[in-house]
């Protein structure tokens, strides 16, 4: 009777450790099968395309996903809360205007630089507030935010670019580390930081948890406005950063600038791994998912692939993306 008792105690604890193993597994197994995509698609890149593995390019290659990469860093956040965040393109064109106004007003660079990170800050928190203190849907509330910041960035910019006047705001997206510009060593950063804020704080932590049931996540201390209102900020001070790097690299504030972008790092974050529901992110997904990106775009450019074909490219991988994230969820509820 003892040895049964014992056996009847002992059997659930089985599929509960299972269980337990399980979410983490399949996240592996997730990120491994990414993994091995891009291996293909880059090998494949590298064969076919000439001139795809040549230092030129790759420097080039890095460049160029600078903007999805350093903004996919937050919007993993974003997305692992279960919201999404489309005012990104906006907010990165209207803290460039910022920062070219107010560079060239004041003569400073220091304060070009705060004044679009700052204007980018406030973007972000007031989505965060919009959404965590009325309730409003983020898909709706950031649509919004969408088209009224573009609207400030034409205001404040008296509807064309902003010429810079002080040469010394060029170096930001010139100077130089390693072979590397600071767009990059930017992106990287980002990477870093916002990788070890989800997989090695208690503040990452509660992101997925709330992303994965916001009212469990509550009751069990989670101060879930309060988070919301933090990941957004978080956001729109990356696009505000983004916003300054990108005005130097262009020499101006351009309020037309980044049309589209929030899409390209969406699907990126998707791509890599990010549930659109929320509660399931990892950082080396996205990296993948922004390399991923990066690399098709750069291929496309080598290959001079007329504009309009690019944008059914990039749209397809929307849709696969969205599609394959839908069946991850699927199998996630069978599992």
């Amino acid at each position: 009777m003892t040895t049964n008792n014992v056996t009847q105690g002992d059997a659930p604890a089985r599929p509960k450790g299972r269980q337990g193993l399980a979410k983490p597994l399949r996240t592996l197994l997730d990120t491994s099968g990414m993994i091995a995509i891009f291996l293909l698609l880059f090998i494949a890149l590298a064969i076919f395309i000439p001139g795809f593995l040549s230092g030129r390019n790759m420097v080039g290659l890095l460049l160029s996903i600078t903007l999805i990469g350093s903004l996919a860093s937050t919007m993993m956040l974003v997305l692992a809360l279960g919201e999404v965040d489309l005012s990104v393109a906006s907010t990165v064109a209207f803290a460039g205007v910022v920062a070219a106004v107010v560079t060239s007003s004041t003569g400073s660079v220091f304060i070009g630089v705060i004044g679009g990170v700052v204007a980018g800050g406030a973007v972000g928190v007031f989505n965060g507030i919009v959404i965590a203190r009325f309730g409003i849907n983020a898909l709706i509330a950031t649509l919004a935010a969408m088209e009224f910041v573009r609207g400030l960035a034409y205001i404040t910019s008296g509807g064309d670019a902003v010429m810079i006047t002080v040469p010394a705001f060029f170096e930001l997206g010139s100077a130089s580390f390693l072979g590397l510009t600071l767009p990059v060593w930017t992106m990287l950063a980002c990477f870093v930081i916002f990788g070890i804020v989800l997989n090695m704080t208690a503040f990452g932590r509660n992101v997925l948890a709330t992303g994965g049931n916001a009212e469990a996540a509550a009751l069990a201390g989670v101060n879930v406005r309060r988070l919301k209102i933090i990941v957004f900020g978080l956001q729109g001070v990356v696009a505000g950063v983004v916003g300054v790097l990108l005005a130097s690299r262009m020499g101006l504030g351009d309020p037309n600038t980044s049309m589209g972008l929030e899409l390209a790092v969406i699907s990126a974050c998707v791509l890599g791994g990010v549930a659109l529901s929320g509660g399931v992110a990892t950082i080396t997904g996205v990296v993948v998912g922004v390399l991923i990106m990066g690399c098709v775009q750069n291929a496309m450019g080598l290959l001079n692939v007329p504009t309009f074909y690019q944008y059914l490219v990039r749209g397809a991988i929307l849709l696969l993306a969205v599609l394959f994230d839908r069946w991850k969820q699927t199998r996630r509820q069978r599992a």
